[in-house]
């Protein structure tokens, strides 16, 4: 399947997820533990995908670790302060009214939570076209490109939207309200994927939109598994082993699709990700027509301490 279609398919389906999980509080109970219990699985699942898929791709296709590590940390540092302002991962907290950590439902504007989880969430929509590009050209299982990115992101979408139609509900909002704010929220993600997909084609001439994409994206995960895990491990300690199954497995499920067969993280070098780099020839020319088309084992370099480097016959073309 050709990355656009698979990215919109991608899209319909976090979009029907974001959708249910809106509606979370009337299809399931939503008990504290069942919130933590998929937090945690999630969180590991996050923590997986941005170390070992999003940074290292990133870092490959920028030529840098430095450069993928900076942006990593942008990502993570805007993540903070969008927490810190908007109190983006309460979920379910302010739902419990026994296990409410200092976050009273009437200290928080439902418009400052959809806000924030809206602008993190248009960024999920730009990790998951990046890993779609990213993966298209070298190899997934079954052409699952972004298969890990994705099931991140469909498997968080519903605590957010959950999050911001609780809130409502206790605000008293009526359900006309919730569920307009509910599709608004749920077409984020979508808008992010579609707008960095097209930007990307348009503009990127040497993969580097693509590399600081993956670099932002896996800050932004790093910042949202950490905002969901953490609270957990520091302030609780019911249900400890339940919890801590669950992490484990979100981050065994990112270790198995990262080695699943046909995904390499070795199969492509720096710029060169096969969706917009130049390719290099063994001169090191950079494709624009600056070599003679030939290898370096059509040359017989003798460089003697006599020999005369302005004078070399390299398969019949005189210097």
């Amino acid at each position: 399947m050709s990355a656009p279609w698979l990215l919109a398919v991608y899209c319909v389906l976090i979009l029907v997820s974001s959708l249910l999980g809106g509606r979370l509080s009337s299809l399931l109970r939503m008990t504290h533990l069942r919130t933590q219990l998929l937090m945690s699985g999630v969180g590991g699942l996050m923590l997986g995908i941005a170390l070992l898929h999003l940074l290292p791709h990133s870092g490959e296709v920028l030529g840098s670790l430095s450069k993928a590590s900076t942006g990593a940390l942008a990502g993570l540092v805007v993540m903070f302060l969008t927490i810190r302002l908007f109190h983006t991962h309460d979920h379910g907290h302010h739902d419990h009214g026994d296990h409410d950590h200092g976050h009273p439902t009437k200290g928080i504007s439902w418009f400052g939570l959809f806000f924030g989880l809206a602008l993190h969430t248009l960024v999920d929509g730009v990790a998951l076209a990046s890993s779609v590009l990213i993966d298209i050209e070298h190899g997934a299982w079954l052409g699952l490109a972004g298969l890990g990115t994705f099931l991140a992101v469909a498997l968080h979408k519903p605590l957010d939207a959950f999050a911001i139609t609780s809130v409502m509900n206790k605000q008293h909002w009526p359900r006309s309200a919730q569920g307009i704010a509910n599709i608004a929220f749920s077409l984020a993600c979508p808008a992010g994927a579609a707008a960095f997909y097209l930007g990307a084609l348009k503009f990127d001439g040497d993969s580097m939109v693509l590399g600081w994409g993956l670099a932002v994206s896996a800050g932004f995960f790093l910042g949202i598994a950490l905002a969901d895990l953490l609270p957990e491990v520091a302030f609780h300690d019911h249900d400890r082993g339940k919890l801590t199954i669950a992490f484990l497995l979100g981050v065994a499920v990112a270790v198995g699709i990262e080695n699943l067969p046909g995904h390499s993280h070795e199969s492509h070098g720096p710029k060169a990700s096969g969706v917009h780099g130049h390719e290099h020839d063994d001169h090191g020319h950079d494709g624009h027509g600056h070599g003679h088309g030939h290898g370096h084992s059509d040359h017989d370099h003798d460089h003697g301490d006599g020999d005369d480097h302005g004078d070399h016959d390299h398969g019949g073309h005189k210097h």
